[in-house]
């Protein structure tokens, strides 16, 4: 029935006047993301886009590596790292000020979630005192002298190359919009957002179900929800409302989710461009702007955070509607190509990722870009575990991870928390500072505004389980950042081991080698080993369920691992989920789509290719002069999930990918 007479602000009244209320420092999180979705959902039916804008960083990209599948056994192939639990989600790096990606708390969710963990996490309080911009200023400002301290290649055995040329110097990801990642589908379909209009679905109920305002009240509304007028409120007078218009003003919710329609798939499939945000961070940020948990998406794989990414989400029993909305409430990120499916999306699905990356300011020859190139499409490159996979700090995440093996737990303690050379962030070295002097997890933990990091998590488990219960109050890290740590470790033996691999034997096959065959891995004989290439060689990452080459490189194995205190014949660990069963990863890979060309440009600041969003603004591709002050070298190719393009760069250039020696070089990651 029709409501003659009456108006709302959350309980029925004569007048509706919307307040501003965002905080300072313009965070999207608490009432005022509310508000905006709720002015959002208020004038839903005007979801079609009249431009699209983004604004442009340019923050040091880290690489973009999608999800790997689980930990393989003998039986199952796996050219990937066991990086992904059964959480199903995976981090290429697990930097010590990263926020851990949990559940934002939204209203009335209270504590109904019986899971311990998930309970902890509740009842944190967002705390973060930080804008967002703030904390990209002070992190620029920092990283540098932070990675003065951090690793070097040659600290986790990348050390060989496969190619003959001559190496030659370039800016790696001087502008994060110098990398960008598209993902690949299951069916070979590379993920590009080329469309923001919203399908049109007859059993959707009408729009004039949905439209309570005015023209002029909806430009006033949305003038004040993106701050373009110096009006604090807006005062609305509705006159006549339909039950359903109000039961969607007082919930903030869309009705169209309590009669979802049974001949529509129950997912909404979409396209996700994002800048400079992980996944994770991303999922969160949407789930706290819909209102809902952030464990009704599903994706293929993560996309890290410094860099442009395309994949693919789905999200259940949301409307393409109420995600279109999001385009005008966001930041950095763009939402299209929306469909309706039956179901969600599986980790791991992906056949990989498409990159484009450009290398500014070369000094390579075109006869040596030529022969860099073709080597990379004709021979490939050593599949080591990227940089990023051990860490941004002083303390590696692997030398975490061999403590945890070691069950050596005030070890895994104290390399968490233990104040650490180079810059960081100030609450950081203050928290460090005041757990090496007190080791009070509660005094400590009063110095972080920001609890979420691993330090805070940790510090909240042993204040809650005292300093002689460490497992369990590691254990109030999320399970996936867990096994970051022992992955790390699995990842830094590997690398080792491969370089001694190819010392020793080169780049050929040789009796003894693993290689794959159905769904295990065998020994090439000597009769054999002329039906196979360097291409076909695979070596275990340590664990119980694994074999190891039958030739030297196994004797090297069980001495690395007995260096650290470590029995090669027994990976099992005495919690369960800190026992490695091992997998088997290629150890040369050869990108497939191998493109490239060498331009001339002037303006370093100039994009040097069109995103997906300049697209769908209609943006005419960038033109070359023949002649420039400088020259760039812009490649495309193609990887298999979890293998690192900056790995693939390195065999390019012949250069150290580490930040340290970026830095250390004098380029200009940083700006």
């Amino acid at each position: 029935p029709a409501v003659p007479h009456q108006l709302l602000t959350g309980h029925v009244q004569p007048l509706v006047e919307v307040h501003t209320a965002i905080g300072a420092s313009g965070s999207h999180c608490g009432f005022g993301g509310s508000l905006k979705c709720f002015l959002g959902s208020l004038k839903m039916e005007m979801t079609e886009m009249t431009g699209v804008s983004l604004k442009r960083g340019s923050v040091a990209v880290e690489d973009n590596d999608s999800v790997a599948p689980g930990e393989a056994k003998r039986q199952k192939v796996s050219e990937c790292c066991p990086t992904k639990g059964q959480d199903g989600l995976e981090n290429n790096s697990l930097a010590s000020s990263e926020k851990v990606p949990g559940p934002p708390k939204t209203a009335g969710e209270g504590k109904k979630n019986s899971d311990p963990q998930s309970e902890e996490e509740e009842e944190e309080e967002e705390e973060d005192g930080l804008s967002e911009e703030g904390e990209e200023e002070e992190e620029a400002e920092s990283f540098a002298n932070m990675m003065k301290h951090g690793l070097t290649e040659l600290d986790v055995g990348i050390t060989k190359f496969v190619s003959s040329h001559q190496g030659f110097s370039g800016i790696l990801k001087e502008r994060y919009s110098d990398f960008v990642v598209h993902e690949i589908g299951k069916d070979g379909r590379i993920s590009h957002l080329s469309d923001l209009s919203v399908p049109v679905d007859e059993e959707d109920p009408s729009e004039d179900v949905f439209t309570v305002l005015t023209a002029e009240e909806k430009q006033r509304l949305e003038e004040l929800q993106l701050f373009k007028n110096k009006e604090t409120s807006v005062a609305i007078e509705l006159i006549s409302l339909t039950y359903e218009a109000v039961l969607f003003a007082l919930t903030k919710a869309d009705p169209r989710k309590h009669s979802w329609p049974k001949s529509r798939g129950s997912y909404c499939h979409f396209v996700l461009y994002k800048e400079n945000k992980d996944t994770m961070d991303a999922i969160n940020l949407l789930s706290k702007y819909l209102r809902v948990k952030p464990n009704i998406f599903s994706y293929m794989g993560t996309k890290d955070k410094r860099a442009i990414t395309v994949q693919e989400i789905a999200v259940l029993k949301i409307t393409a509607q109420r995600l279109a909305h999001l385009n005008k409430c966001l930041m950095n990120f763009k939402l299209g190509n929306f469909s309706y499916q039956k179901n969600p999306l599986k980790l791991g699905e992906l056949q990989g990722n498409h990159f484009t990356v450009v290398l500014r300011n070369i000094t390579g020859t075109d006869d040596q870009v030529e022969q860099a190139m073709n080597s990379l499409k004709e021979i490939g490159f050593i599949n080591y575990y990227g940089m990023q996979r051990f860490g941004t700090t002083a303390v590696p995440t692997y030398q975490v991870g061999r403590a945890i093996l070691q069950n050596s737990w005030a070890e895994v303690m104290d390399l968490i928390l233990k104040p650490r050379s180079g810059a960081e962030k100030g609450y950081l070295v203050k928290c460090r500072e005041e757990w090496a002097k007190t080791k009070d997890p509660a005094a400590a933990l009063r110095k972080l505004p920001v609890k979420r990091c691993v330090e805070g998590q940790l510090l909240r488990g042993l204040s809650k389980y005292g300093l002689k219960n460490i497992v369990s109050a590691f254990g109030i890290i999320p399970r996936n950042n867990r096994l970051m740590y022992i992955h790390s470790y699995q990842s830094y033996v590997w690398n080792n081991m491969v370089s001694k691999r190819i010392e020793e034997y080169g780049l050929n096959p040789v009796p003894g080698d693993l290689v794959l065959k159905g769904a295990t891995a065998a020994c090439i004989d000597e009769d054999d080993v002329n039906n196979y290439s360097i291409h076909d060689v695979v070596m275990p990452l340590p664990g119980f369920d694994v074999i190891y080459p039958q030739h030297k490189i196994s004797e090297a194995y069980r001495e690395m691992l007995t260096a650290d205190n470590l029995d090669i014949d027994n990976m099992r660990h005495k919690i369960r989920d800190y026992s490695l069963s091992g997998a088997y990863r290629k150890i040369i890979i050869r990108p497939q789509n191998v493109s490239w060309e060498v331009v001339a440009y002037d303006d370093p600041k100039i994009p040097l290719f069109n995103t997906d969003v300049d697209n769908l603004e209609g943006k005419p591709p960038p033109v070359f002069a023949s002649e420039g002050k400088y020259r760039a070298l812009k490649m495309d190719f193609s990887l298999p999930p979890s293998t690192y393009a900056t790995m693939a760069i390195r065999e390019v250039l012949k250069m150290d990918t580490s930040i340290k020696n970026q830095t250390q070089l004098n380029t200009t990651w940083l700006r």
